[in-house]
């Protein structure tokens, strides 16, 4: 079949051209039988728009950004990222929007990119994965007036729109978890890196304070989410004789776990371990891992539902959204693998 236009579109239904633009365009005020009867027509001849004429008509392009600022290799090695990319292309496929990933390899390519994006006016708003809290590129966007979200708290700017997991009560649950079984030598593996990590050391040291623990410096570490640094900080954790341990994420908790194997000890029997984020590496551990589930795939889609909403006027912003977490009890805590209900 021959690619139909406007026109023949228009002659087919019986209404003008300017009707099926505005039905192609999404446009309100049309009348519900007359929208049904052109978009009919279109579904049974597959008539395609022409995007660029589409974004002309209606000043948009269909296209947003989602900016991970981390490498490529940490993106396509970390389970996290992949998991929330398809949260947000299953909402994007969903809502007929266009995805274009952003990914910096170095700081030259993340100024060129930022400056990309800001000069050119191609992209409709863009989405933010776990900005970083030191040098950050947000403020350039808040003070260019572009439309986006945010996934994780922003660590000032409370006129962000974002969409977060509630970190403070899972680090909250995980300690808990390890004092109802009788630990008290607890340490933490953080990450300062950004929010998240934040929020879960806060709920670690909130137990703490509320079951009358002291809180020891010489129990903290942190690790930069990778696994290699959780490997590091369990090394460098295990000369305090900790007989439990809340890890800010399962990669790095994968890390832990090698680092405890090759001192000698074991797990759960010697150092009981909690981890944080439910990734399929979890239950795939040597013990399975217990760990705070946090829905990862959820995010991404909850944030693309608030950037479309946003581009469509629909809810104003800012608009925080926080999705809960729940203890999720494998054997690392010498528990036999089940679900736990706590959320």
């Amino acid at each position: 079949m021959k690619r139909l236009t406007l026109d023949e579109i228009a002659k087919l239904a019986g209404v003008s051209r300017a009707t099926v633009s505005r039905v192609v365009n999404d446009y309100p005020h049309i009348k519900p039988e007359v929208r049904e009867r052109i978009q009919a027509i279109i579904t049974q001849t597959g008539f395609q728009p022409n995007l660029i004429a589409r974004s002309l008509a209606s000043d948009r392009s269909g296209i947003i950004g989602l900016v991970i600022p981390n490498t490529p290799r940490m993106v396509f090695t970390d389970p996290f990222f992949p998991t929330l990319i398809q949260g947000i292309t299953r909402a994007t496929n969903r809502l007929n929007i266009t995805l274009s990933l952003f990914l910096f390899q170095t700081k030259d390519e993340e100024a060129r990119t930022i400056r990309t994006i800001l000069n050119t006016g191609l992209l409709d708003g863009l989405i933010i994965t776990a900005d970083r809290k030191e040098d950050s590129f947000v403020p350039k966007f808040v003070r260019h007036g572009v439309s986006f979200v945010l996934i994780g708290r922003p660590e000032t700017n409370s006129e962000i729109t974002y969409v977060d997991t509630d970190n403070v009560a899972g680090g909250y649950m995980a300690a808990e978890h390890l004092i109802k079984l009788g630990h008290h030598r607890i340490g933490i593996i953080g990450a300062n890196e950004n929010t998240a990590g934040d929020d879960r050391l806060i709920g670690y040291q909130k137990v703490l304070h509320d079951y009358g623990l002291a809180l020891d410096p010489t129990l903290i570490t942190f690790g930069d989410f990778s696994m290699q640094s959780g490997y590091e900080a369990m090394k460098s954790l295990l000369p305090a004789n900790p007989d439990a341990v809340f890890i800010a994420s399962d990669t790095m908790a994968l890390g832990a776990l090698r680092a405890i194997r090759e001192a000698g000890l074991r797990v759960p029997e010697d150092i009981a371990v909690v981890g944080f984020d439910d990734l399929p590496p979890a239950t795939q551990s040597d013990p399975p891992l217990t760990t705070i589930q946090h829905p990862i795939e959820q995010l991404g889609v909850t944030a693309v539902e608030l950037l479309s909403k946003m581009l469509n006027g629909i809810d104003a912003p800012p608009t925080h959204t926080i999705l809960p977490a729940k203890l999720i009890i494998r054997a690392s805590c010498g528990a036999e693998q089940s679900e736990a209900t706590q959320t």
